[in-house]
């Protein structure tokens, strides 16, 4: 990166909302229906159809703009947002411009070189999708409405971001977020959370911000970060050549890494907003928000921080389990049936999201519930079954869906914690392996571990190691 230019980068970023019916109608929004098939007179435009606002949209606005730190207008307004596009049938598209429902929030991100630092949010606004056009080979295209009329929340940051890490970060973040609170599923493969990166640079010390480019089709954090990189280093190449940045919309060419010239980038007189005629202006009591508020659910932030102070956990372990809201009321679950903090999260780290990785399954899917987990801790914790053991007994689980103790009974699991047998035992590993002992009682006291195995093995892992252990180090001292 060429350190005479400061980076300069605002995100506007579209969260399709979770509701069953559209923002201005009853149709559905389900995704990958036949093309077509989820449209009325509203969200395909005709002549004398009424949208009417879906209240479930609003109150989704209220909870994402509680939850980035933003204010609440008590009252906002929907404008007609005028261009004229295939996809667009009624010629415009119903949004919020003058006032929008959540202004002047923030979320605070982690950066590598700063540390915390806080990312303004100008403002979050509603509004209706547009359609989605279907190109072919044949030099024509298509046009699918099932998503006119889809609602949306657009989410515009200040240009407080100084690096592709950082917008990233922020973007990360705020993805969670929404997610958290089950406004949007988050899955930008099928463009419910897409981004357009608004950046610039500019001579470091100089206030007035530079010619911005706003880059379009970026649908992954990594192809988001690869094209603000690439838009930067083209941007300083296109003025150390001496030419002048243009003002102009780009798309992403994911297969190349480079951008490419759209068209030119609109201001917002272009688009010639004025209030829609259709939809009185909203109003959202106090009541109406304490009420929502009241209803949020734990966000991330505060969940990690709890984790560390409640459970002891160290900050990896908070940061893994809160990262996903189902995660974590599972480890939660848990740890309500097995009191152990750190070893419920050693174990829902490890071989449930392990598996669940392995499987590509989500934690709503796992086999093995929080109780049947919290069952193989409680057999480990009072000796019935070894940790080794342990993991044999949750894979019988993962497939049976026995708990654990049909298991232990059925396959003769149970540890053996008898010393006379265990002592047994010890004596023949020691008779067998003559060359270790005398190894071992002459300073090698790295052997110990053979010595154990040797123990687990003839006992068909039944033996409980620490037992063994104990024994093992009274005999060869003898």
């Amino acid at each position: 990166m060429n350190s005479r230019y400061e980076v300069v980068i605002g995100l506007e970023v579209h969260v399709q909302l979770t509701t069953r019916s559209k923002i201005f109608c009853g149709c559905s929004t389900a995704f990958g229906q036949l093309p077509n098939s989820q449209t009325c007179p509203v969200c395909l435009g005709l002549p004398g159809a009424l949208p009417v606002l879906n209240r479930q949209v609003v109150e989704y606005a209220i909870k994402a703009g509680l939850a980035t730190n933003s204010q609440i207008a008590p009252r906002s307004i929907f404008a007609r947002k005028n261009y004229f596009y295939p996809d667009l049938p009624k010629g415009y598209q119903i949004s919020q411009f003058e006032l929008p429902i959540c202004e002047h929030g923030w979320l605070d991100i982690e950066t590598r070189d700063l540390g915390r630092k806080r990312v303004g949010i100008t403002r979050i606004h509603m509004e209706e999708d547009a359609g989605k056009l279907l190109h072919n080979d044949s030099y024509s295209s298509a046009v699918d409405l099932n998503r006119a009329c889809t609602p949306l929340l657009e989410v515009v940051s200040e240009p407080d971001m100084r690096s592709a890490d950082e917008a990233i970060a922020y973007l990360k973040q705020l993805h969670q977020i929404v997610v958290y609170l089950g406004v949007c599923d988050g899955n930008m493969e099928e463009g419910s959370f897409r981004c357009d990166a608004n950046v610039s640079i500019r001579p470091w010390g100089q206030e007035t911000l530079g010619t911005r480019a706003e880059l379009k089709n970026l649908n992954s954090f990594r192809f988001i970060k690869q094209a603000i990189e690439y838009e930067v280093e083209r941007q300083i190449d296109v003025i150390e050549d001496g030419g002048e940045v243009v003002q102009e919309t780009r798309l992403y060419d994911a297969d190349n890494g480079i951008t490419r010239s759209m068209r030119g980038k609109e201001e917002a007189h272009d688009y010639r907003y004025f209030p829609d005629p259709d939809l009185l202006p909203l109003q959202v009591s106090d009541t109406w928000i304490d009420e929502v508020r009241s209803r949020l659910p734990e966000l991330p932030a505060a969940k990690l921080q709890r984790y560390q102070e409640e459970f002891g956990l160290p900050e990896y372990d908070a940061g893994v389990l809160s990262a996903d809201r189902a995660v974590a009321e599972y480890f939660e679950a848990v740890v309500s049936l097995f009191e152990q903090p750190k070893t419920c999260s050693n174990w829902v780290m490890g071989e449930i999201l392990g598996a669940l990785k392995e499987k590509n399954l989500t934690i709503d899917q796992c086999p093995v519930t929080p109780e049947l987990l919290a069952g193989i801790l409680k057999r480990i914790d009072d000796n019935t079954i070894s940790g080794k053991i342990a993991k044999t007994v949750f894979e019988e689980i993962w497939i049976t869906g026995k708990n654990a103790d049909q298991i232990i009974d059925e396959k003769g699991l149970k540890q053996v914690t008898d010393s006379g047998a265990i002592e047994s035992i010890v004596a023949d590993v020691i008779a067998a392996n003559p060359d270790q002992v005398a190894e071992y009682r002459g300073g090698k006291e790295k052997l110990m571990g053979f010595f154990v195995g040797q123990v687990m093995q003839a006992s068909k892992g039944k033996a409980n190691p620490g037992m063994a252990n104990q024994l093992l180090k009274k005999k060869l001292s003898e």
